[in-house]
């Protein structure tokens, strides 16, 4: 019989909907990260580093905090795997290949596609009801995100004859992520979200470095000329954009569902448009404002059943 493992996200809803925000906020910055660093990087060895440095972050955490993880069973394991394959491998090659072609804002704009997927796969495979206030929601949400992103980047829409590969790469991620989230509902239930999310990595970690080294792209080399910027970058992808995020995300999708969880990717561009005022002086416009609070109009609209009195549904 399986142990639930505790989970970091004890207490009300409203703990859950701060550190689903803190995720999209952090995954906001790993496009920028990522575009900065697929310039230099293979994009297959890039995400190799990403999740191995994510692997060893989780694993030294389980050691300090003593935190045992529960032995999955044949049918968990291969389980674990499709959620390593689509979730870890699968999505970062669509993620870093996708940045070498499209901006960061052009694919943060695809990738607000993903609470629609969301909602739609988990009322086709799941049964999982959409009630008109989340689908308006939804749709309030990505028109929110829509125009944060187009005013603050006019030349979205322009690329290269290589655009639309780029455009495709980063729809990948969108249906693989769906597949990651969707998925690990029932193993999240059993496993708990900090066992299911080590185990998916490391079983990802390890497809990615044998995909890299069968291309020949391990190269100490380039590892060893990483910049001090270079290096922090891949800390903030690694730790915060892929270990700690993960885990809050998976909390959340185990507490409130994919679709109500999803809802809150919205928030990427917004972060990255925030960022850019605070850090890089660029201009807060009146569109940018509008857009940012349809985003969070959405974000409540989807997840207003969870404001009702307990008991009521």
């Amino acid at each position: 019989m399986h142990t639930q493992v505790p989970t970091f996200a004890a207490g009300s809803d409203l703990r859950v909907y701060c550190k689903l925000a803190g995720v999209s906020m952090i995954w906001g910055g790993t496009f920028v990260a990522g575009r900065f660093l697929s310039s230099d990087i293979a994009p297959l060895l890039l995400a190799s580093l990403r999740f191995l440095l994510a692997s060893v972050i989780l694993l030294v955490f389980i050691l300090v905090m003593r935190i045992p993880l529960v032995l999955p069973g044949k049918k968990q394991f291969a389980q674990l795997l499709l959620l390593g394959f689509f979730g870890i491998f699968f999505y970062n090659l669509c993620f870093f290949y996708g940045l070498h072609y499209i901006n960061a804002s052009r694919a943060s704009l695809i990738v607000v596609l993903n609470p629609a997927v969301f909602g739609l796969a988990a009322w086709l495979f799941f049964k999982e009801r959409l009630s008109t206030a989340k689908v308006l929601g939804i749709l309030v949400c990505m028109g929110g995100a829509g125009l944060v992103i187009i005013s603050g980047k006019r030349t979205v829409f322009e690329g290269t004859t290589q655009t639309w590969l780029g455009d495709l790469l980063i729809f990948g991620c969108v249906l693989s992520w769906a597949v990651y989230s969707l998925f690990s509902r029932n193993l999240t239930r059993v496993l708990g979200p900090l066992t299911t999310v080590t185990y998916s990595i490391w079983l990802g970690t390890a497809m990615l470095w044998l995909a890299t080294w069968m291309r020949g792209e391990v190269s100490v080399a380039v590892i060893g000329a990483l910049s001090p910027a270079q290096l922090l970058s891949l800390v903030y992808l690694g730790g915060l954009g892929s270990a700690l995020a993960y885990i809050w995300y998976y909390d959340g999708i185990q507490r409130i569902g994919a679709t109500r969880s999803g809802v809150f990717i919205g928030l990427n561009p917004l972060t990255a448009v925030i960022c850019g005022a605070l850090l890089l002086g660029e201009q807060l416009t009146l569109i940018m404002c509008l857009g940012g609070g349809l985003i969070l109009v959405g974000i409540y609209l989807c997840n207003r059943p969870a404001f009702q009195l307990p008991g009521r549904k």
